[in-house]
């Protein structure tokens, strides 16, 4: 299970062999059941996820207890609640499976130790914080200058895999909308194409 990994961070940093072994006995693989949690509000989040197979979500409940969505992460992507991670406080998210997956961990408890065995992980997880940054930036903007229809349009567009892996209440969730206006879309959109 380490291969996904160590696949992934290759296309940013080259790993010699003796690399390879140090972060596979530092990651723990998990294999997960559909809907797991991972982590819950009020506790500390132990680890940095990386998506070997499956896909997971982390959200929260609203004052007025409406689930909001804030992130998903399918195969070779991160996730993670990285206030809780670093500072070792009490989350605020559920961090949850949404299909039956496979994860691999680096806990918080190595990862310095990690770090001083392959110190160019430190460049490969800037190069990744990085580009998800970006995309953060990215989905900002286009919440505040999208309609909400172009907004699911363009979402849809760049990422297929989610629109159809994604339950359609999460993704509304995401996306800021109701199931119902999403659903609305959606039709409208089917309408166009047949």
């Amino acid at each position: 299970m380490h291969t996904e990994l160590l696949h992934h961070i290759q296309q940013y940093i080259p790993l010699n062999e003796t690399e390879k072994q140090a972060i596979a006995q530092h990651v723990k693989v998990l294999q997960l059941k559909k809907k797991a949690l991972i982590l819950k509000p009020g506790e500390i989040c132990k680890g940095n996820y990386f998506v070997a197979k499956g896909c997971l979500r982390m959200y929260f409940f609203d004052d007025k207890g409406v689930e909001q969505t804030t992130q998903f992460a399918i195969e070779n992507w991160w996730i993670s609640d990285y206030t809780s991670f670093t500072l070792q406080k009490a989350s605020d998210f559920y961090l949850q499976t949404i299909e039956e997956s496979t994860i691999l961990i680096l806990e918080s408890s190595v990862e310095e130790a990690l770090f001083k065995e392959v110190p160019k992980l430190e460049r490969y997880f800037r190069l990744i914080f990085k580009r998800a940054f970006a995309a953060s930036q990215y989905l900002a903007r286009y919440n505040h200058n999208l309609s909400r229809e172009a907004h699911y349009l363009h979402f849809s567009k760049s990422f297929p895999d989610f629109v159809q892996r994604i339950p359609q209440y999460m993704l509304a969730s995401f996306l800021g909308f109701t199931p119902e206006f999403l659903s609305k879309i959606r039709a409208k959109k089917d309408r166009h194409i047949s």
